[in-house]
């Protein structure tokens, strides 16, 4: 007997959505289960994304998207401190289906935000959301053919069923940032505030503040602060590359003024993607005249207001780390006009009023900001389960990017480093819908990734050596050395893999209750992954 007293909003909006729970687990106080065709878990930019591709190229599957949080917009409607805003071109950035359209190429993270939510209300996508679901544990039976998704929802714990899972978690914890165990902080008189975890009512007006960090979200903060009435002090172990960019594009103008709207958008996204690609593969291969120019760069725009070998020559070569983008040089103007200043040296410990430095020299401050970095997790830190075994995504190889080795039916969106995240996320949704029209037409239920001619290469899946990957080594899935087990950072080959390449190749498709169990494929995979 079924018991239908205690129905969820239907995510569907068709009624096609199958909830159950028997009348013995109600009484017992057993969670209700609910079953989609498809789970995405995450309501972000690449959620989002993914929920379009599935309605438009899946329209007779029911799916779901699970969201932590009670608003969509994963990054950009966390974080909240002064200057957020995209490293990358909102011409890329933005999804291919649904263009930006305004003239700023970088934008801040209020617009950005604003323009995800009126994405997921176009297409309908935002009725597909169930907010405040904190996914925990995943767990995939053979015999069904389904995976078994455990959230829990305030004080109740709720199941759902689904044949495929879409993890769309991005790579860093939203429990908050990584914070390094500096000395002496609990001494320091004043705040001391990690970006991730901006109270929106602090007021920094006519105070002192210290950042520590020289990453993207530092070099975002610090103009943001300076204008907002602070005397804002950015300390840096060592610096970071810097391009400075105008923060509107005239050439988008331009084409849009001169060609209909649909082509204009596709010119103007492919000319960024072509300029971001062309300045990565010139970096790699040519270093030296790389970092010169990235240098020359800065010296004309920061003047005489800092030391350009002391606090803007980095000791690593281009893209070895992401680039900073400066829209406009707000970071070099702050500089200029002394309102901000930089200090390369090392924290030695906290004191009542402020840090003392590994030099000696003391920063006095009212505010902290450690803009040190994330804390990464992998895939969501969701606990994965096959047939009973655990698995572990550090000890497995990344299949075109997206899947894992003995894992069936799953797939975990990861963006580029190199370039905009939505470029990737938009492959990867579209290469997982083309796997389930490839499992429709051949009237299987399962396709499950396996590693054949293996030859016990590993890198890491994300080629950076910033400091927030280093940490995240032992945590995050591996990539081997040839495909379908490298994840190329390269959005023109990878359009034509994926979007081309045969879904059948290093994959084994089974039944339910028919299958060979994928029991030995997840262990297998695993200890191969270690070995």
């Amino acid at each position: 007997m079924l018991s239908h007293d205690r129905i969820l909003p239907d995510p569907c909006g068709d009624g096609l959505a199958v909830r159950h729970r028997s009348e013995h687990d109600r009484r017992r106080g057993a969670p209700m289960v609910e079953h989609v065709d498809v789970l995405i878990v995450g309501a972000g930019l690449s959620g989002i994304g993914a929920a379009y591709r599935l309605q438009r190229e899946h329209p007779e599957k029911t799916f779901a998207l699970l969201e932590a949080r009670q608003h969509l917009g994963g990054t950009w409607d966390l974080y909240r401190y002064p200057g957020v805003r995209s490293d990358s071109d909102m011409f890329t950035l933005g999804y291919p289906f649904r263009p930006w359209r305004r003239s700023e190429a970088i934008a801040g993270g209020a617009e950005i935000l604003h323009y995800l939510k009126d994405t997921a209300r176009e297409f309908g996508v935002d009725e597909r959301i169930r907010y405040g679901m904190h996914v925990e544990r995943a767990a995939w039976s053979s015999d069904d053919a389904l995976w078994t998704v455990t959230a829990r929802f305030g004080p109740e714990t709720l199941r759902f069923t689904c044949r495929f899972l879409y993890l769309c978690t991005g790579y860093y914890s939203y429990e908050g940032g990584y914070r390094p165990d500096f000395e002496g902080v609990d001494a320091f008189a004043g705040p001391v505030i990690h970006p991730q975890e901006w109270p929106a009512e602090l007021d920094y007006r006519h105070r002192t503040v210290v950042v520590i960090g020289s990453g993207a979200t530092a070099i975002s903060l610090v103009p943001a602060l300076a204008a907002g009435g602070a005397r804002v002090t950015m300390l840096q172990r060592s610096p970071s590359y810097i391009v400075s960019l105008s923060a509107s594009d005239g050439f988008a103008d331009a084409v849009r003024r001169a060609l209909p709207a649909r082509v204009a958008n596709r010119i103007i996204r492919f000319a960024h993607l072509v300029q971001t690609l062309g300045f990565y593969q010139f970096a790699r291969r040519l270093p030296g005249p790389a970092t010169r120019w990235l240098i020359n760069g800065v010296r004309r725009r920061a003047g005489s207001a800092v030391s350009i070998e002391r606090d803007f020559t980095p000791l690593y070569k281009p893209w070895d780390q992401r680039l900073c983008v400066v829209p406009d040089g707000d970071l070099f103007a702050a500089l200029r006009s002394g309102s901000a200043t930089i200090v390369t040296d090392e924290v030695r410990r906290f004191t009542a009023s402020g840090i003392e430095l590994a030099s000696g020299r003391h920063l006095d401050a009212d505010i902290v900001v450690t803009a040190t970095g994330l804390r990464i997790v992998a895939v969501g830190g969701i606990e994965l389960e096959v047939d009973g075994v655990s698995v572990d995504p550090a000890d497995r190889l990344v299949y075109k990017g997206l899947m894992f080795a003995g894992v069936p039916n799953l797939a975990w969106c990861v963006g580029y480093t190199n370039a905009s995240w939505t470029l990737r996320a938009d492959l990867s949704s579209r290469y997982v819908c083309r796997l389930l029209s490839y499992l429709d037409r051949a009237g299987v239920d399962m396709a499950v990734p396996v590693v054949r001619d293996d030859d016990g290469l590993r890198r890491p899946i994300l080629p950076l050596t910033s400091g927030y990957i280093r940490r995240a080594a032992e945590v995050l899935p591996k990539q081997g050395s040839r495909p379908p087990w490298v994840l190329r950072q390269n959005y023109l080959r990878e359009a034509v893999t994926m979007r081309w390449s045969r879904v059948t190749r290093s994959m084994r498709f089974g039944h339910a209750g028919r299958a060979v169990r994928t029991r030995d494929w997840a262990r297998n995979a695993g200890a191969r992954a270690r070995d």
